[in-house]
């Protein structure tokens, strides 16, 4: 079910060149899935040699014959996503039920940049002077680097190389060197959709020394990363020194709004639903609940009862509705932020431990009274912990939303539709869900402010952070 894994350099499956390796564990369990080959500097140097090339080639093949190839592989992705799924509920935890949802998810995304791309149009400027002609044409940034986390192992690298692919551009991809063999799944969908060799390039290593090596070769012309704040703005600092077009989607810390005119025990069932989703490892999760005294009574009950309901488990099998966090590194983290809370004054209402002694697991957590001084309150928690505190008025909730540097997501529970517009003006994010944490889909940009970086993913916009544009004048006789 876990192949072995492999680079993917200049249309051929390889080895480093060092024979430098590292395990790749499961992390329901703690089992070794496979030992993933390292890059080397002498890989590097040929995968951006590759990538050189094919630009050039890739570039001049007609929107038309690239969305075929791109949409080929989505249609792959469709057809092997009960082979791929489980591969990724192996190496990354989620339940295979979600795990089928985002490969899914991924071929949707494929498929919209594949047809998008044939709709990258210029325009025509009409001129000051008859006989000047002036017009604006788009054109591939060039060569990609792209370098995404483990969380959502097919959808992310899914949406990077197929929004490069459908500009243009040829790609580098490095993905989590501990969920690997979900993207060299995506990359194989793509090389048996017809992709020229060299077009896509996959490398794992040492994540500093790949990206500092990458960044620092005139090549790379785009630079985009999903990650963490302090890996983004070390990329940030790297792509300056070359100029290169820079796109980041960093960490969240999304504040929900839950207003006196909401049903508690509907806004509380929503909100379970989203916060345990790949047990809280989602930039986007709901992670500080801001609920108005006079429902915050039912709406915690209704709460903590659902999340003390989930079955937690092994993401293979199919009851489970919870699975392992990706690393212990995750556990370790939730664990220490929920010892702080509590230290601090926080009520654990369930959860708040470990499951068992094998694999990473940590109970669905539901905290109250958290006070803003708590660590969980101000770093992103990353894992199954819901915070929920009260509030008296709006203008208190919407400032104790915006009190972080972060602002990806934010999430308002409502039904006046005046205070909906309102609020959702109000809050310094780039994604505001209004009685929906529906936020994410292929046809909308997808992206953060302040120090969640900068740049959108998805949508029209998406594939224009792949393009520049070339402005083109004629003066005829």
């Amino acid at each position: 079910m876990y192949e072995p894994l492999h680079l993917f350099i200049d249309g051929k499956w390889r080895a480093g060149s060092e024979g430098k390796t590292e395990p790749v564990r499961n992390p329901a369990n703690g089992e070794v899935l496979g030992a993933l080959p390292h890059a080397s500097r002498t890989d590097l140097d040929e995968a951006l040699a590759a990538a050189d090339r094919s630009f050039r080639t890739w570039k001049a093949t007609s929107p038309y014959d690239r969305e075929r190839i791109i949409r080929k592989a989505a249609d792959l992705l469709r057809e092997r996503v009960d082979r791929i799924a489980p591969v990724l509920t192996l190496e990354q935890g989620k339940p295979i039920g979600e795990a089928r949802i985002e490969v899914a998810f991924a071929a949707d995304v494929m498929q919209w940049f594949a047809e998008e791309g044939r709709r990258a149009y210029g325009r025509i400027v009409p001129g000051r002077n008859p006989n000047l002609h002036m017009k604006v044409v788009r054109e591939p940034v060039g060569p990609v680097a792209a370098f995404t986390a483990w969380n959502f192992p097919a959808t992310v690298p899914a949406r990077k190389i197929s929004a490069a692919l459908a500009a243009g551009c040829s790609c580098i991809i490095k993905p989590s060197e501990e969920t690997p063999g979900t993207a060299l799944a995506v990359a194989r969908a793509f090389e048996d959709a017809g992709l020229p060799a060299g077009v896509l390039q996959v490398v794992f290593g040492v994540p500093a020394e790949i990206s500092e090596h990458l960044l620092r070769s005139p090549v790379i012309r785009k630079v985009t990363l999903t990650g963490s704040i302090p890996v983004g703005k070390t990329l940030a600092r790297l792509a300056a020194d070359g100029l290169k077009v820079l796109t980041l989607e960093l960490g969240g810390h999304a504040p929900v709004i839950v207003d006196a005119d909401s049903n508690p025990t509907q806004a509380a069932e929503l909100a379970v639903a989203a916060k345990f989703r790949n047990a809280g490892q989602v930039c986007i999760s709901p992670t500080r609940f801001f609920v108005h005294d006079s429902i915050m009574p039912d709406f915690v009950s209704r709460f903590a009862d659902l999340a003390s309901a989930l079955k937690v488990g092994d993401g293979m099998d199919p009851a489970t509705q919870m699975g392992p966090l990706a690393n212990p590194r995750r556990v370790e983290a939730v664990e220490s932020m929920v010892e702080d809370a509590v230290a601090k004054g926080a009520r654990v209402v369930t959860g708040g431990k470990r499951v068992g002694n094998i694999g990473n697991f940590y109970a669905p957590t539901v905290l109250s009274g958290v006070p803003d001084a708590a660590r969980m309150m101000r770093e992103e928690p990353f894992g199954p912990v819901a915070p929920i505190n009260s509030f008296t008025s709006l203008d208190e909730a919407v400032d104790r939303s915006n009190a972080l540097p972060y602002g990806l997501a934010a999430y308002v529970f409502t039904r006046s539709a005046d205070r909906a517009q309102r609020l959702s003006e109000r809050l310094d994010v780039g994604l505001v869900g209004l009685n929906s944490y529906v936020v994410a889909q292929p046809e909308i940009p997808f992206g953060g402010v302040k120090d969640s970086g900068y740049g959108r993913e998805s949508g029209i916009e998406g594939l224009g952070a792949f393009m520049v544009d070339k402005t083109i004048t004629q003066l005829v006789a």
